[in-house]
């Protein structure tokens, strides 16, 4: 799956929700769902009053669609985080999302020194963050309990973070993560656990669509 340029309130639309993709513009009246709730499309707004029986394996297929947008993983990403999850010990889909949460974008993410997880997967490609001292730039780095994320010294003098922590004082901070604002750092203090998810999703959904 190549990379999703279109624009996001599209994939909000589609899934008939807000997915959140924007950061801070969500809760503005400016957000494109507010305006235009229904699918995308030419007959989007028909589809919107037409009444149809929806199928289980469509409400499958939407979960794991818009799970997948909300963390922005691709279809082959996300198969093999799901066949990962099957092999552990616990519950599938709440294995799932931890692996999920536990991404370094999503961290960057939920530590407030990004406005959404696009801009923090951006982040931290563009190597802006250590883990564990180390310069990363792999968005898609799975973090353990005990880790410190933190902004790379030589970045701290680029516009951006220099009133970081400022706006990252605003955004609470999940309880499986410590922040110091001081030093734009970050621990993982443990595995998120499945309360820590702010999304609404439906996992035992995506398991059966996967387990079809």
């Amino acid at each position: 799956m190549g990379k999703y340029t279109e624009p996001k309130c599209k994939l909000c639309r589609r899934e008939g929700e807000k997915l959140f993709l924007k950061g801070q513009r969500c809760f503005t009246p400016k957000c494109a769902f507010e305006r235009r709730s229904f699918p995308p499309g030419e007959h989007g707004r028909d589809a919107q009053f037409k009444r149809r029986t929806e199928s289980e394996y469509r409400r499958q297929l939407r979960e794991k669609q818009k799970t997948r947008r909300i963390y922005g993983v691709s279809e082959k990403q996300f198969r093999r985080y799901f066949r990962t999850a099957l092999q552990k010990r616990g519950l599938t889909g709440e294995i799932l999302l931890q692996m999920l949460e536990r991404r370094l974008d999503n961290v960057v993410f939920r530590l407030g020194y990004a406005e959404n997880r696009s801009q923090a997967r951006q982040l931290v490609t563009h190597g802006h963050f250590n883990v564990n001292d180390r310069r990363t730039d792999i968005p898609s780095m799975l973090v353990r309990s005990g880790d410190n994320v933190e902004v790379r010294a030589g970045s701290h003098k680029r516009a951006y973070f220099k009133d970081l922590a400022a706006v990252a004082e605003t955004r609470t901070v999940p309880a499986w993560l410590d922040r110091d604002l001081t030093h734009l750092s970050g621990k993982v203090l443990q595995d998120p656990d499945r309360r820590d998810v702010e999304a609404t999703i439906n996992e035992q959904l995506i398991i059966e669509y996967y387990s079809r």
